[in-house]
């Protein structure tokens, strides 16, 4: 690869969230019809089935758990998440959805559900919680938005309008556009389609129905209070760690004055002072020991975003230094040494970050592109082969496999990889690379104009 070719392989490829967001809705439309509501009882005319929910949701989740530095390692937490959890989905309006929750390891905060009830919060808003109640109004607004199916709501309605569909792709875009260089071939979804920006209704509904789960459950509803203290504190002395989760949980004075009314009126006879501060803590103390090195990612974060990587480098050594061997500090400090361009370091670091954490697929493709920079093509495709085992269906890894293999001057097989590798994304730099090397090899006809 020469220094020229290199931007053309730093972008992430918004059509993959466009086509699987358009497939879904094709196969949906199919079936096209009303279905009941489960919170409202109501008729809803919908273009998406609760199959078409599971099946996106299983298909698109473990890649954003991938780029969150996968599950945490801490099987007593994520034991923990799932029990409480799913306690409370078994007291809402659709208990018979497969389930699952977990702590994903970045440490931006947040916590987001997919259609089909895979739910994630990070090691950052964990960290913010301060007792089980809160964790419980937490949990319990995500199964919100799986209970009201506000996914598929928002899916048939981009159907029928298809305008935001390019609204919501161009803040992917746009998103991704400050890490250039650093997410390579990852398969992205943290802001996509199937975690799209949820309307205030929305909000609203699923703060709704998180203080209704969790008082089922025999949680104070001040627990609710707790989290949106949390959430608006933390909205003016950190913005930049919780700005993905406004983005897709939209907070407004509003919102939260409406949250705090219905607490003191609709559950002001529902005080129970069941918080379980100490349990909470019991089962986050490992998580807690690692505090400070989670605030110097958080900085180190913001500090990438801001392309200032030398700092970010400053931060994410002290955060080595005081968690010699956690992987999203590993992980991202490849990603900083990559855009330094010190792709030996970088590489360095994904080896060392396998090697905490063999599990998880991140950092098998980081590695190969690092790899793709020192010129190590064989052992560069080794690696994206490794990621695909563990983690299919991602197209950047077809076109990281095709790179590696032209190199190799392969190009029969080179030309398979991008072939498929455009069956699934039609835009970007990447697609207009890999339509270009068909070309030139006489696979296909140039374009039309």
């Amino acid at each position: 690869m020469t220094p020229g070719e290199t931007d053309r392989f730093t972008q992430i490829p918004v059509s993959r969230r466009r086509f699987l967001w358009m497939s879904a809705l094709s196969a949906g439309a199919a079936a096209a019809g009303c279905a009941t509501n489960p919170v409202t009882g109501k008729s809803q005319f919908t273009l998406v089935s609760q199959s078409d929910e599971i099946r996106l949701d299983r298909q698109n989740s473990p890649h954003q758990f991938s780029a969150d530095y996968g599950p945490a390692q801490d099987t007593g937490l994520n034991r923990y998440l799932d029990e409480t959890g799913r306690s409370l989905a078994a007291l809402s309006h659709r208990p018979d959805m497969p389930y699952s929750f977990r702590a994903v390891n970045a440490v931006y905060i947040n916590a987001y559900a997919f259609p089909g009830g895979s739910i994630a919060a990070t090691r950052g808003i964990l960290l913010s919680l301060e007792d089980e109640a809160e964790l419980a109004a937490l949990l319990g607004h995500e199964l919100g938005h799986v209970n009201a199916r506000h996914t598929a709501e928002l899916m048939t309605r981009n159907m029928l309008t298809l305008a935001v569909v390019a609204g919501v792709a161009e803040y992917v875009r746009s998103e991704n556009e400050k890490y250039t260089g650093l997410t390579t071939g990852l398969g992205l979804l943290g802001s996509g389609l199937l975690l799209a920006h949820y309307s205030r209704d929305n909000e609203r509904q699923a703060d709704a129905l998180g203080l209704e789960y969790m008082t089922r459950a025999d949680y104070d509803p001040d627990g609710f209070t707790g989290l949106m203290d949390m959430l608006q504190n933390l909205s003016k002395r950190k913005p930049n760690a919780i700005e993905l989760m406004f983005s897709t949980h939209p907070m407004s004075e509003q919102r939260y004055r409406t949250a705090i009314e219905t607490i003191r009126s609709r559950y002001a006879g529902k005080h129970t002072n069941r918080f379980l501060k100490e349990r909470y803590m019991d089962h986050t103390v490992n998580l807690r020991k690692l505090q400070p090195a989670i605030e110097n990612m958080q900085k180190a974060d913001a500090l990438m975003g801001e392309q200032n990587y030398r700092e970010a480098e400053t931060r994410l050594k002290s955060a080595l230094s005081e968690a010699p061997g956690d992987y999203t500090a590993l992980m991202m400090m490849a990603k900083c040494q990559y855009a330094l361009d010190q792709h030996g370091e970088a590489l360095r670091y994904t080896q060392a970050a396998r090697e905490a954490y063999p599990e998880e697929a991140q950092s098998y493709q980081v590695e190969g592109v690092a790899r793709l920079h020192l010129n190590q093509y064989e052992p560069a495709l080794k690696n994206f082969r490794e990621y695909e085992k563990r983690l299919p269906d991602n197209p950047n890894t077809l076109f990281l496999k095709g790179l590696a293999l032209e190199n190799l001057k392969r190009t029969g097989e080179a030309a398979r990889e991008y072939s498929r590798y455009l069956e699934s994304v039609s835009e970007g730099k990447q697609a207009e690379y890999a339509t270009n090397r068909l070309v030139e090899w006489g696979y296909i006809s140039a374009p039309q104009s």
